[in-house]
């Protein structure tokens, strides 16, 4: 599938905030950058939590009868939903594709609800970038728009831009009548917008940080065993995506690891609450195995944490 290009070679032009306002209120104008199209849909899965039914580090067995469950993901396919294909490394789980783009970039998003379990209405409602209220993907009754209450077997297309305050790491995620079930149910994924002449990094993983079936999850799995694996080399430019979901806290931790703050400061705990996320970057410099986890120590003990393993150049 054929994307626009997204490596740093230097600084795009950034529209206007006048020229922004008219793409809002007439859709007349584009802003400069490049056009990016995503096929994503509803679709259903069986989801093994604990797919080895154990906690390796302490020793618990679970029956999978008790950690799999029925339910609706967001998945990517080829142009015109012809072929669903897997979510890029570092982005393996239950969350949805991640969506890239630049400062100054057009993301067309083409949604098709596949949603033959439940049978329910779904939407997409992204944070961080600009639409107009046809694209905001949230249900109200007697207000919204077709794109927030996308019935099963329907389609519809958001369009989104990525202004000048919208580089970072977003969530998106169902704002339709079915929300609630949806977001425990995994119904959620990540945007990654690079500022003009920011490269990509070697390796971007994404720690999607909820709940599912009373477990604390990482992209939906829980357990050292079950949760991703990250791998990365001395040298690699490293971006870590963090983002919650749901009714809790967490405090984002890498074992032998630190980063700077956007004030300067040197931290290796970050606290992300629900809808908020994290963009964090380094330039790997520590070979061996670390852990990475959620540092409410109930929550890692009840799934929150997983391995990185970083080898020598």
């Amino acid at each position: 599938m054929k994307r626009a290009a997204l490596r740093g070679s230097g600084a795009l032009a950034l529209p206007t905030l006048a020229a922004i306002a008219l793409v809002l209120l007439t859709g007349s104008a584009r802003a400069a950058g490049s056009l990016h199209e995503y096929w994503v849909a509803a679709v259903p899965v069986t989801w093994h939590v604990v797919p080895n039914e154990r906690d390796a580090i302490g020793g618990d067995r679970f029956l999978a009868r008790k950690t799999t469950f029925q339910t609706i993901v967001y998945r990517e396919f080829t142009p015109n939903f012809a072929k669903q294909i897997p979510n890029a490394l570092g982005d393996r789980g239950i969350q949805g594709p991640l969506i890239r783009a630049r400062v100054g970039d057009t993301i067309l998003v083409h949604f098709r609800n596949l949603d033959s379990l439940l049978n329910r209405p779904h939407s997409m409602h992204f944070h961080g970038v600009s639409y107009r209220p046809g694209s905001d993907g949230a249900f109200i009754p007697g207000f919204s728009g077709p794109g927030a209450n996308v019935k099963p077997g329907q389609s519809f297309t958001y369009r989104l831009l990525a202004g000048p305050d919208s580089a970072g790491v977003w969530p998106y995620h169902d704002h339709s009548p079915s929300m609630m079930d949806s977001i425990s149910g995994g119904l959620y994924g990540a945007l990654s917008i690079l500022a003009p002449g920011e490269q990509l990094p070697d390796h971007e993983f994404v720690v999607y940080l909820e709940s599912q079936l009373g477990f604390m999850t990482i992209d939906g799995r829980a357990f050292v065993g079950n949760t991703p694996v990250f791998h990365a080399k001395v040298g690699d430019v490293v971006q870590w995506d963090v983002l919650a979901l749901g009714d809790d806290f967490h405090s984002f931790h890498v074992h032998g690891h630190r980063w700077r703050t956007p004030g300067g400061g040197v931290i290796d705990t970050q606290t992300v609450g629900p809808a908020e996320s994290l963009k964090i970057r380094w330039v790997e410099d520590a070979p061996g195995t670390w852990f990475y986890h959620c540092h409410v120590e109930s929550h890692m003990m009840n799934g929150m944490i997983g391995i990185y393993r970083v080898a020598p150049r």
